[in-house]
Order: C-alpha cells, then structure tokens, then sequence
C-alpha cells in the first residue's frame, strides 16, 4: 500500500516556522514528508532538512517525495524523544525550526494490519516503530485489569474505561484477543447502549489509550520540547500540531512554562529566582480553516501552537 497521509495546516505551519531560507530544519515527525516538502520549496540549496520518523514505510516514502529536492535532505530513522543524540551524530549545534505534527498518519490509520484503526480489521499491533517488541497485543492480552482501567481512563479519558478493562479481563479467559475487530467488538458490548448513541465511535477513546501506551507518546514531549529549545538559534521557532487534548494540554503547559519569567512570589523586593524567558508564544493556537475540514474532516480535531527562542 502507498504511504498516503494529507498533512494538516501545511502552509499555516510552513509560514510561521520559516525564518531562515538557507538555514536547517528539523522535521521531527516525518511521516510521509508533506510538511518537509512544502518546506523544501522555500528554502535554497544551502538549506538542509532533517526528516525524523521511526516508521521505516515513513522513511522509505519521504525519501522518494523529496528526491528532487533543492535543500539536502537528511531522512533518520529515530524516535523525536532522541533529538540530542540526532543531532550530535550530525555535527549540528543549532537549527533554525522544529516541526511537530503529532496525529497518527492517515496510511497508518487505513493500513489494516498495523492495528491503528477501530475502521479496519488487523492484528493488535499500533507500533510506530515496528522494531519494538511492545504491542497492542501484549497490553491487551497481559496487562491486569487495574492497569488496563486506568491507561484507558487516563490516557482515552473514557468514562466506561473500568467497565471496558472488565470485559477485556473476561474475554481473554476464553482465548486471547487478537485483532482489531474483536476488540472493537468488547469495547462496544462493555459500553451501555444509551452512551454509543451520541458522541465519537464507542471504540475511538479506548483505541487511543491503548496506542500512547504503546508509543509512550506523553512523556516523551516535555523532556524532548525543553531540549529541542536548547538546539535552536535565537529566533527560531518550535511549531507543535496536536490532536487531542492530552497532549494540547502538555504542549500548552511546557511552552508556558518556558515563556515564563521571574516567578517570584509578589512581596519580594528583587529577583531571588533568576528565571529568565527562553522563548515568547507566536500568535494565537491556529486551527484548520472551514475549506481544509471541508477537505480532510481528519484535521478537526487539529491546533497549532509556535513559540519562539529569544
């Protein structure tokens, strides 16, 4: 199957993280290079773009796009959290711009068999790095019950997540779970008639929970956001797309914190904390436009948030 992914907020992402057009970008979730593309197209051929993705389908279909590329072209195969150790092996000190576009790509979603998609049937896999021995398959068949409530909870904020966890404990006695649609079938049976009716598909929360597990994708964004800080130039920009509010929540916080300067408490005479402002917030959350949704009703859900380095 093509890698196929329409990125979102393209040209809103390239027109506030472009401040350099000889300068070097790190495209930190490549996906299938739509962002790195655009981008490409604006910059000179001093500019270099560093692609990371752990997916190798990623790698291999960025590649490709990119070939004609005026800009060089660095495709790493990598995980975002191991910026630092990426760019040290590149001889790179500092950079001009970070991109972040934290959705699951669209071929990973209609790729049956890498077990994404409550859409489509595969085995329980949701491995962004098909690599690690980690999968779905393990966490539904072995974690205990008290720990598959609270990732669903946690992670998918499901109100039925106890409920879920409970049936999924149940059904494994029988046989083990072992692909997408039976697990869809589970969540559905768990969830009370009444709650299916309204909202998103009754599988959609646990499905997300079930995939951060795998991926460790939450923790891994405050250490790599403070990091990624220290590698750019001043005046250049982190632009960060999320999907769900779990990680707008962590984007929001980090960026804040960062942007913060003396937190001292009020009646002190003078600074005893010496915190100073790293970086300062670009604009407003950016949200996609009525004729994006119009094309891709997947960006919905989607906010661009851009800071940066003073």
């Amino acid at each position: 199957m093509e890698f196929r992914h329409v990125s979102v907020l393209l040209y809103e992402m390239i027109n506030v993280i472009l401040t350099n057009p000889d300068g070097i970008y790190v495209d930190c979730t490549l996906g299938g290079g739509g962002h790195s593309l655009a981008l490409s197209e604006y910059l000179s051929d001093k500019a270099t773009i560093i692609g990371v993705d752990q997916d190798e389908d990623a790698i291999e279909a960025a590649g490709e796009r990119l070939r004609g590329a005026r800009c060089s072209f660095i495709p790493v195969r990598s995980n975002f959290s191991k910026i630092d150790e990426i760019l040290t092996s590149l001889s790179i000190e500092v950079v001009d711009g970070f991109i972040f576009d934290l959705g699951v790509s669209s071929y990973q979603l209609d790729e049956g068999d890498r077990g994404f998609s409550y859409m489509h049937n595969g085995k329980l896999d949701m491995r962004m790095d098909q690599n690690q021995s980690l999968t779905a398959y393990e966490i539904i068949n072995f974690y205990d019950k008290e720990e598959l409530s609270r990732i669903i909870h946690t992670y998918g904020e499901e109100r039925w997540a106890n409920r879920i966890a409970s049936f999924i404990c149940e059904k494994r006695k029988e046989s083990f779970i072992e692909t997408t649609e039976e697990l869809v079938e589970i969540i559905k049976a768990a969830i009370p008639a009444s709650a299916r009716r309204t909202g998103p598909h009754p599988a959609k929360r646990t499905f997300q929970a079930i995939r951060i597990e795998v991926n460790n994708e939450l923790s891994i964004l405050e250490p790599t956001i403070k990091c990624c800080v220290n590698r750019l130039r001043s005046g250049g920009r982190i632009g960060i797309i999320t999907f769900q509010s779990l990680e707008d929540r962590i984007i929001k916080r980090t960026f804040k914190s960062l942007a913060q300067g003396c937190i001292c408490p009020p009646n002190l005479p003078i600074c005893a904390c010496h915190n100073k402002r790293i970086v300062r917030s670009i604009g407003k959350a950016i949200k996609p436009s009525r004729q994006e949704l119009d094309v891709n009703p997947r960006a919905r859900s989607a906010v661009l948030r851009v800071v940066e380095k003073i």
